[in-house]
């Protein structure tokens, strides 16, 4: 105990308090640099500094004590089966209920509030109502979160979001009446208080009144159904929660009933539908949805390009934070490290017994053939054997990692996939395979430079695509690993990851590899999402960009001599892609690019 230092005993302490909170004797606490998760029985938190900065253990303390409280007074099952279909009203449903365990908390514990506090501002800070500049650009389920939190608890909105909220406070106002007041006396009541919050999105005009059920005839057995489903609040019944994910940086889509929550976890492939749990529900939502087929006349436009970049990754940051972030995803992911080594080696092993030489046998001249010398023993008449050596045709080959730099990247996602593609390029480099790795990304959020000419212009309807693009080059196919290895770091970057146009990257990679002279040219795309921006959307049609996206894979896949591939990370790319695999785990990344790579070799 004498060597126990302050973050130590921090720790300690931390760890008894959410399970007195929560009541769990068995609560796992742990520690991490990624976004703070509860899953089941155990929770991860943000690791504060050694000297335990007064703001990080605000914030630390926080989100444990919200996760805590989500273990104690919320049924999951419950929640889930009265959730609301439409997406934007499930994202709202969900922050509601947020709202009100953690209003339990801050009511019961008042030392409490002030933790609460701190870890909503740091959920706040990625969230667009920090952002938005008009009403339409307001998330409504974070305002509505944010009005109610005010109301029963007596806090004020965080300063970050007060523009936000005060551009839609009257219009909900007016809309939800005295629907407040009576959540507020229900908050003890998890059924009772999401039965009083789906009249209050239906009055918000995000739900559509449903037809009203027959009542059950039988009085004893409505009874008993409520009896069980209050023994299930109190004690959750044994119920596994999904893991809930927070504080993820979000990528905008539209704010309207086109969406689908992104879910990062994707433990529950059935649950899609239902967008995002409890703690992610001040986030937007991101269009995933399924699509019909594209119009034949569809034409893609640009605004303006003189505001795009191409830049190298190493022009966007100078050396020393280079050298830092690079250091940051080292550590970050040693483990994994280990692993996606192992299989690149098993990669290596494959290739390098493509190129090696082999043998043709039974020839009439060439190099005497020892292993048949004893057929000429057992007859005699038989003529000597010889061997000739040949090379194996191995096509000269570049393979280009196209990574989405979004926003909805951010945290594990992007980690993994730097570092996946850092040993990828490593082990082909070993087998003279060259390799480019490039990211997309935009410059700005809500439009940049392309928008304010398009205001400036007189806002013309149906401008095309309205947004600054940015494609980062972080390792050259010609440049040694070893140059270039620092740069991935960037992806660690704050800021960096915003929006996704996927059509246009998909193109400036594919000009790219055209213009190499290696015989076979592999592009395989990394995602997350479905193309999303929020100021190209809200001036065209809602499927503008995934169209595009649409008909450039179609063109790649029947002209082009590029094979192309692509990993979808919790997002179903095979409905874009014919050659495309969907991992629900971003664990799995890094075994799932080699082992496609693997099998685009073997095919020859």
């Amino acid at each position: 105990m004498a060597d126990e230092s302050p973050l130590d005993r921090f720790k300690n302490v931390l760890t008894g308090t959410a399970r007195a909170i929560s009541r769990e004797p068995e609560l796992e606490v742990a520690w991490t640099a990624d976004n703070p998760v509860l899953a089941g029985n155990s929770m991860r938190v943000p690791m504060p500094g050694r000297a335990l900065p007064k703001d990080q253990v605000a914030e630390v303390r926080g989100f444990a004590d919200s996760f805590a409280l989500r273990r104690r007074f919320h049924n999951e099952a419950l929640h889930n089966r009265s959730a609301p279909a439409e997406p934007i009203a499930r994202a709202a449903f969900d922050a509601i209920e947020q709202v009100r365990f953690e209003a339990l908390g801050a009511k019961s514990y008042p030392g409490m509030r002030a933790n609460l506090d701190a870890s909503t501002k740091v959920r706040l800070a990625s969230d667009p109502i920090t952002r938005a500049a008009n009403a339409a650009e307001v998330p409504v389920q974070a305002a509505l979160a944010l009005m109610l939190r005010e109301h029963l608890t007596g806090q004020a909105v965080p300063e970050p979001a007060r523009g936000g909220v005060e551009l839609v406070r009257g219009w909900i106002e007016e809309k939800t009446g005295s629907d407040f007041d009576a959540l507020a006396a229900t908050l003890d009541d998890q059924k009772a208080f999401q039965s009083l919050a789906l009249d209050m999105l239906q009055h918000l005009e995000l739900t559509k009144a449903e037809p009203q059920e027959a009542t059950d005839p039988d009085p004893d057995a409505q009874d008993g159904e409520e009896e069980t489903e209050d023994e299930e609040q109190g004690g959750e019944s044994g119920t596994e929660e999904q893991p809930q994910e927070v504080a993820a940086q979000p990528s905008e889509g539209d704010d309207e009933a086109d969406s689908d929550s992104q879910r990062e976890s994707g433990d529950e492939p059935d649950e899609a539908e239902s967008g995002e749990d409890g703690e992610d529900g001040m986030l937007p939502v991101r269009p995933n949805r399924p699509w019909t087929d594209d119009p034949s006349t569809f034409d893609y436009k640009v605004w303006t390009d003189k505001f795009d970049e191409v830049i190298a990754a190493n022009e966007l940051c100078d050396d020393e934070e280079l050298t830092r972030l690079r250091a940051y995803l080292d550590a970050q992911l040693k483990g994994l490290q280990g692993i996606v080594t192992k299989l690149a080696n098993r990669l290596q092993r494959r290739l390098m017994a493509q190129q090696n030489r082999s043998w043709d046998f039974d020839q009439e001249e060439g190099l005497l053939d020892a292993a048949r010398l004893a057929r000429v023993i057992v007859s005699p008449g038989s003529s000597l054997s010889y061997k000739v050596e040949r090379d194996v045709e191995f096509k000269d080959t570049i393979v280009t990692l196209l990574i989405d730099n979004s926003g909805s990247m951010r945290g594990r996602p992007i980690s993994i996939a730097a570092i996946s593609a850092d040993v990828l390029a490593r082990t082909l480099e070993r087998c003279g395979v060259k390799t480019e790795i490039l990211g997309f990304t935009t410059r700005a959020w809500k439009g940049g430079q392309s928008r304010e000419a398009w205001l400036a212009g007189g806002k013309p309807a149906q401008p095309g695509r309205l947004n600054d693009l940015r494609h980062i080059v972080y390792k050259k196919a010609d440049e040694p690993w070893r140059h270039a290895r620092k740069n991935l770091g960037l992806m660690m970057r704050e800021g960096l990851l915003k929006e996704n146009i996927d059509g246009e990257a998909l193109l400036w990679a594919h000009s790219r590899l055209l213009a190499r002279p290696e015989d076979r040219r592999v592009l395989m795309v990394i995602s997350d999402g479905a193309p999303v921006d929020d100021s190209t959307l809200s001036v065209n049609n809602a499927g503008y960009l995934e169209q595009h996206l649409r008909k450039v894979i179609d063109w790649i896949e029947r002209q082009s001599p590029v094979q192309l591939v692509a990993i979808g990370i919790g997002h179903d790319v095979t409905r874009y892609y014919k050659r495309a695999v969907t991992i629900m785990d971003v664990e799995q990344l890094g075994g799932t690019m080699i082992e496609q790579l693997a099998g685009l070799f073997e095919g020859d």
